[in-house]
């Protein structure tokens, strides 16, 4: 047997073990991270042989089994299936920091696979599985520039928490990633709080990452600390990538200086076609360095034009932001729609309100529980003028999403207020930079188009970074090139008042947190001119909801009185819900949420159930429905599903012979009620009724 090594560490009070040697022993590397009662299993395996592919072929899995909290899995295979959103969402948190961390010209196919064997619920397990990644790479011989710490910081009653329990709420949860250098990876939502206190989680966040680090150092010490394997990297002729990068340089100018994304990019294609022509007469098998050769140069050349002559590739200022235009209530039929354009990024915001048979059920490893808000975002190929698959959604969409769904939930309505179920659809028609922050804007919009009473207005942007040597730029509003070819990607989204959201990917070794504050501030003032822009269409939410949305009302009724409505064997709340066509949903608390697609309907069922729950009062006057005749008197339903006893001595001052002379069933009368007695009969009396209203005269 192999010898088991062991290291650990305390990050505020909470004791984190890595432990390597007794596990998955075939595997290239393997971690057991612990924490309390959480064990995390991460592998990793690198080929040995050289992907034909021209980018780093990194999948990340993430599984959860629910035999780690002592569940078995839903459905009618009971076993764990395709991995759930959340799960997808946790894969990306490991890729995003730890992709940037492998040599550039490392093309071999890599695998990184982390199992949640256990599970407590009382520390985020995402976080000990970005630190098995980490250390398992780091203790490996694969080519891995770390470690990377991964850590949760949380705000709550002015207190920053590390590692919190999943079901706490707090006003700010970020997830963070770094090297002993800087930061690499922010991922969170917050509560309308100021970029001072997002700096002040972020710096709070790398110093507490010590320990991590150390801790994967001692590992590494202990197995050895093997050397990293040799790989080797295509050496390139650099006679031959001049010769190529002299041909292009005039053509590269030129494509460069077109602001239009498809014009640009069809002279990029011009000028590879022209390029890889000229060259062909050479040798047969050199158009992989030719590509190659274009595009460092145009990453030079796109980089200086920018730090050195302060020109960005549409022409734009370093804090400009693109010109935006903003479209209410294309879709007719809809409950809430908002076009939203700024410069080649236009997504198609689209609200549906639901009632509670449309809540999205999700089924964790803890529990099973239901959201009464989420928002799907789409990005088909046509967006950026390209052809491919349709059908399901890719990491990417589900991690976009998510971050506006973030952003905007805020905001919402409580359930109690606002009863619905919201769902918002972003549909990406045309991309250049950031579409999910332009669906944070167009959701935002929709939702108050779709009228739904939001607390505050949500804008985002996304800023970008290009850093040479001492020299940095912080870029507004970035676009896909400018993405591709900075050094940063950090998204932010939120109020005039404070952030909501925030994302951040960093691809160079570290920056430091002065640069950080100035996007930061950057992305606050290009913030406030977005949501300036988009109130000058809309400012508040609509008054009135759509005629096609479905109308809810909700009552309060005393818990006792629950039984009344239902009936016995649910025969009242049938017969309501036969003539009026609503649904009836009743909680526990006397909570009752009726939902009719008519408004006409709804008043009707709400009419009916009031009538139920309402207690009759001595001494007030009805006017009832003659139910039954007896010879002693009638009975009168005075309200739903509630009679009293009209006797033949109370019809009438004067004498009568026979109930039926005078009255018959169904025929209204005013009564007024004598009593209520102890067993619930209720005495009622019409001939009162017609004293009080002499003595009135």
């Amino acid at each position: 047997m192999d010898k088991k090594y062991i290291s650990e560490c305390e990050v505020q009070g909470q004791k984190i073990q890595i432990e390597t040697g007794r596990l998955a022993r075939q595997a290239d590397s393997a971690v057991l991270v612990s924490c309390g009662d959480n064990r995390v299993l991460v592998t990793v395996v690198s080929s040995w042989q050289e992907s034909n592919m021209d980018f780093f072929p990194l999948t990340i899995e993430y599984q959860e089994k629910f035999y780690s909290v002592g569940r078995v899995p839903g459905g009618f295979f009971k076993r764990e299936g395709r991995p759930s959103n959340e799960a997808i969402l946790r894969a990306r948190l490991i890729d995003r920091p730890i992709r940037p961390c492998f040599p550039e010209q490392y093309r071999f196919d890599t695998q990184i696979a982390a199992t949640v064997l256990s599970s407590d619920g009382l520390f985020p397990v995402e976080i000990l599985t970005g630190i098995g990644a980490s250390s398992a790479l780091h203790i490996s011989d694969i080519p891995f520039q770390g470690p990377v710490a991964f850590l949760k910081v949380s705000l709550a009653d002015g207190e920053w928490i590390l590692n919190p329990k999943e079901e706490a709420t707090h006003d700010m949860d970020l997830i963070v990633a770094g090297t002993s250098k800087g930061l690499l990876m922010v991922e969170g939502e917050a509560h309308f709080v100021s970029e001072a206190k997002a700096l002040e989680a972020l710096k709070f966040a790398h110093q507490s990452m010590h320990p991590i680090f150390e801790m994967q150092e001692d590992l590494r010490s202990k197995t050895g600390s093997k050397a990293k394997r040799k790989f080797s990297s295509t050496e390139q002729d650099k006679d031959f990538v001049q010769k190529v990068q002299n041909f292009i340089a005039s053509d590269l100018d030129n494509a460069l200086s077109k602001k239009d994304k498809m014009e640009r990019y069809k002279a990029y294609d011009e000028m590879k076609a022209k390029t890889l022509e000229h060259f062909a007469e050479e040798s047969e098998d050199r158009s992989k360095e030719i590509v190659i050769a274009i595009e460092d140069l145009k990453y030079q050349k796109a980089r200086e034009m920018i730090i050195k002559k302060s020109r960005r590739i549409d022409g734009r200022k370093q804090d400009e932001i693109r010109p935006i235009a903003c479209e209410m209530d294309l879709l007719p039929r809809v409950h809430g729609s908002a076009l939203f354009t700024r410069g080649e990024t236009q997504v198609l915001g689209v609200v549906t309100l639901g009632t509670g048979d449309d809540e999205k059920i999700i089924d964790s490893l803890w529990n099973s529980h239901r959201k009464k808000f989420f928002l799907h975002y789409n990005f088909p190929p046509y967006c950026v003028g390209e052809t491919g698959r349709f059908g399901g959604q890719s990491r990417r969409e589900i991690g976009h999403g998510f971050l506006a769904e973030k952003a905007l939930k805020v905001v919402l309505p409580s359930h109690e207020t606002f009863p619905y179920t919201i769902r918002i659809v972003s549909e990406v028609l045309e991309s250049n930079g950031s579409s999910s922050m332009g669906t944070v804007c167009s959701g935002m919009m929709a939702l108050l188009s779709a009228g739904v009473p939001v607390t505050d207005q949500i804008a985002g942007i996304a800023m970008g970074l290009i850093k040479d040597g001492d020299q940095v730029t912080v870029l507004s509003d970035i676009l896909g090139d400018e993405d591709h070819l900075g050094d940063m990607d950090f998204k932010v989204a939120g109020s005039k008042k404070g952030i909501t959201a925030l994302q951040m990917d960093i691809k160079i070794d570290s920056i430091d947190f002065d640069t950080i504050e100035k996007a930061l501030q950057q992305a606050l003032t290009g913030r406030q001119y977005i949501l300036n822009e988009m109130q000058k269409t809309i400012s508040e939410s609509r008054k009135e909801l759509s005629p096609y949305a479905p109308r809810i009302e909700v009552l309060k009724i005393h818990p006792d009185k629950i039984r009344d409505v239902i009936g016995s064997g649910g025969k009242t709340i049938n017969s309501i819900t036969d003539e009026t066509g609503v649904k009836i949903d009743i909680e526990n608390d006397g909570t009752l949420f009726i939902s009719s697609a008519t408004k006409e309907n709804l008043d009707k069922a709400v009419k009916i159930i009031e009538g139920i729950c309402e207690e009759v009062e001595e001494g007030k006057v009805y006017e009832g429905v003659v139910t039954g005749i007896k010879d002693f008197g009638a009975f009168v339903e005075i309200l739903p599903k509630t009679s009293g006893l009209l006797h033949i001595s109370q019809i009438s001052h004067e004498r009568i012979g026979q109930v039926s002379d005078v009255l018959k069933e169904g025929d209204k009368v005013k009564v007024k009620v004598l009593n209520v007695e102890g067993n619930g009969r209720i005495r009622l009396s019409a001939k009162a009724v017609e004293s009080d209203s002499a003595s009135s005269e």
